[in-house]
């Protein structure tokens, strides 16, 4: 489905700006982010912390604290209506109903003291207007939905009682409640073994052929994007560095930071064993104290040059649907003819 972005976006986001003012100063944490999402679409967002991915994300419902948070500018058009143009009461409609989020830690996500069939029916008679009882009847779908046996008796159960891949598997059902247009997943395999995590992708996966809802997928993990998103968009110190189909990406990364994030990737050899050490990108990320003026992985890139330290590369498209912000070829070994 990666050319599902060539019809109408169901959400399209423009230049959206967020800076944090802390002791140390204004952290300039996303720094004119934009992307489209298309019908059914899995577009999976990846960096290592501190890039922006999830501030990205919860400045498009204005999910952040205000202060120390500030958005400076942007728009996120769901279906044509500015999100972030939206008063509060507007926005609570559409939170939960018209955009899920599955946040990282199901346990601090989830209220403890409230059991999980409250916690999944409420949003069933806030945004539905049901009674108690199809809210309930709907709530034991739900949690049957995404794999947890036994739901109309879990519904009287509190978070404690359900395992760490269990308890993500709530906040699924919970994100899924209204059937949103839209689910965005802020890392919720992170914290899980690897054997839950390949558990909640398949839950994912089965659910977005069955539903048709278009996912944003945020992850430091390029091994989970590999099989389950159409489009990736990689992010580096608050900006978007290169996007394209996940193919293309692989096979043909075009930016630096790209190519040290797949070496990073365990190999498996002939008997699919993993050997050798993991590589690694040298350096830090970025102080984001200071507005970028000049590209941002400069100081981690073997192929910075001048033009680097003096500009900050915007996006250009090098293939169909392939953009990347680099000055450096990397296929040819040289700097860009621009």
């Amino acid at each position: 489905m990666s050319g599902a972005t060539a019809t109408h976006p169901v959400l399209a986001v423009e230049d959206v700006r967020t800076r944090f003012h802390t002791q140390e100063g204004v952290v300039h944490a996303v720094n004119g982010i934009g992307f489209e999402l298309g019908e059914g679409e899995v577009l999976g967002v990846v960096g290592e912390s501190g890039s922006g991915k999830s501030v990205t994300m919860l400045s498009l419902l204005r999910l952040l604290p205000t202060p120390p948070a500030e958005i400076v500018s942007g728009s996120a058009r769901l279906e044509g209506e500015d999100l972030m143009a939206l008063d509060a009461d507007r926005l609570r409609e559409v939170r939960g109903a018209r955009v899920g989020f599955i946040f990282q830690d199901p346990m601090t996500s989830l209220n403890p003291v409230l059991t999980v069939g409250y916690q999944l029916t409420e949003p069933l008679r806030l945004h539905l207007g049901m009674d108690k009882a199809a809210a309930r009847e709907r709530a034991a779908q739900l949690l049957d939905l995404v794999g947890i046996p036994e739901a109309t008796r879990r519904l009287s159960d509190f978070p404690h009682q359900f395992s760490g891949g269990m308890r993500q598997r709530v906040m699924i059902a919970i994100a899924l409640a209204c059937s949103p247009k839209v689910l965005i997943a802020d890392e919720p395999t992170t914290a899980l073994d690897v054997t839950i995590q390949a558990q909640i992708l398949d839950v994912v996966k089965r659910l977005r052929r069955e539903l048709g809802m278009s996912i944003i997928w945020i992850t430091h993990d390029l091994g989970v994007v590999a099989g389950l998103a159409d489009r990736v968009m990689v992010m580096y110190g608050g900006q978007v560095v290169e996007r394209a189909d996940v193919k293309s990406l692989y096979a043909r990364p075009k930016h630096p930071y790209t190519r040290g994030l797949l070496r990073t990737l365990p190999s498996p050899d002939a008997e699919g064993e993993t050997s050798g050490r993991l590589a690694s990108i040298p350096g830090h990320p970025p102080s984001l104290l200071q507005a970028p003026a000049s590209c941002p992985f400069a100081p981690r890139c073997e192929h910075a040059f001048d033009r680097c330290q003096r500009e900050n590369p915007m996006l250009q498209a090098v293939g169909e649907g392939h953009e990347v912000a680099c000055f450096f070829d990397v296929d040819r070994g040289a700097p860009r003819a621009d």
